[in-house]
């Protein structure tokens, strides 16, 4: 390198199974790490064959990726990735492959708990509520996500003339479904719908709601014929999608406790985050201690019916991850 030339962008290998709220935790980290430091990112989506998907991690190879795959791996003569980000289950066999193939080179970060061969990973990121330990573990509030100021304020852009104008408190409220420890039934969903409708007419403020796409049909319909006679705006999942919008104008942020991704992001919007029960189908322990690790930080609290307010630190833990995984990169490279 020359005397007071720049330093060589990081290169930054992204790969998830292509569902958006798994790629979101690795993209997440990546553009973490992106704003430390000049960094080239790019994403690869993965996914096996239906005849080899459910096969052990271990008995998985490359030849059984779906053709519609982008190849993980770099052709002969490419370069590797100074940094592999991988998050799923269908990533684990992959990312444990690219440390050898890549001769030590690149360093591999997996995120979430991978029960598998945790301790042949460069680092692990995962929720501090999956309890999980280890040299190369860092533990975190929720997960990565890709939530920032800068990210808010730009999403917001194209919403808002139809959202700064809203009668305040505006009360984002964020919907998941039914998982395998919650489920939200039309019923169910319907008492929620009236209470939150209760809550925003007392207050005078307005909503802006979105649905998952884990979301029952019959609860969507339930929730949305009970609120949409406020004012404000419903997302029914067409054009662009006013997420980002709705975290940057809210004055308080209402989240089913089914989902840690939007907990965790909406707690880092510093804004007051109001959980919203669901109807268990399983011991959920470890929704329980997420929800009571962002209690005890301040950020979130049950719903009650109404709309104190509060404040405390924003969660900032994807960019803790990224300070880390510059740090071991740092003394692994001397």
């Amino acid at each position: 390198m020359e005397v007071g030339s720049p330093p060589k962008p990081l290169t930054i290998r992204v790969v998830s199974d292509g569902r958006i709220g798994m790629e979101n935790q690795a993209l997440g980290l990546a553009e973490a790490l992106q704003r430390l430091s000049p960094s080239e990112i790019t994403v690869c989506r993965v996914k096996w064959r239906k005849a080899f998907d459910k096969l052990p991690s271990a008995l998985k190879a490359p030849w059984m990726l779906d053709p519609t795959s982008d190849d993980p791996f770099p052709k002969s003569g490419e370069a590797w990735p100074d940094v592999w980000i991988a998050t799923g289950r269908a990533t684990l066999p992959l990312s444990l492959m690219a440390k050898p193939r890549s001769g030590g080179k690149t360093f591999v970060v997996q995120t979430q708990d991978p029960r598998w061969r945790t301790g042949d990973y460069d680092l692990i990121v995962a929720p501090k509520h999956d309890g999980i330990d280890g040299s190369n573990v860092l533990s975190i509030t929720g997960s990565p996500h890709r939530i920032s100021a800068a990210r808010l304020a730009e999403g917001a852009t194209a919403f808002a003339d139809r959202l700064e104008p809203l009668p305040r408190p505006r009360v984002a409220v964020l919907i998941g479904g039914k998982s395998r420890a919650h489920d939200l039934p039309e019923a169910h969903a319907a008492d929620l719908a009236d209470r939150i409708a209760a809550t925003i007419t007392t207050a005078g403020g307005s909503l802006m709601l979105t649905f998952s796409r884990r979301t029952p049909q019959a609860a969507k319909a339930a929730m949305t014929a009970r609120l949409s006679h406020l004012p404000g705006l419903i997302w029914n999942g067409e054009g662009p999608n006013p997420y980002f919008a709705f975290l940057q104008f809210a004055d308080h942020i209402l989240v089913t406790e089914d989902s840690a991704n939007m907990a965790a992001e909406a707690a880092s919007t510093g804004k007051p985050v109001h959980i919203l029960p669901m109807v268990p189908t399983r011991p959920a322990d470890k929704f329980a201690r997420l929800h009571a690790d962002l209690r005890e930080r301040g950020a979130a609290r049950p719903f009650d019916g109404t709309l104190e307010s509060w404040s405390y630190e924003p969660l900032a833990e994807t960019d803790r991850a990224a300070r880390d995984v510059l740090t071991r990169l740092a003394v692994r490279n001397g």
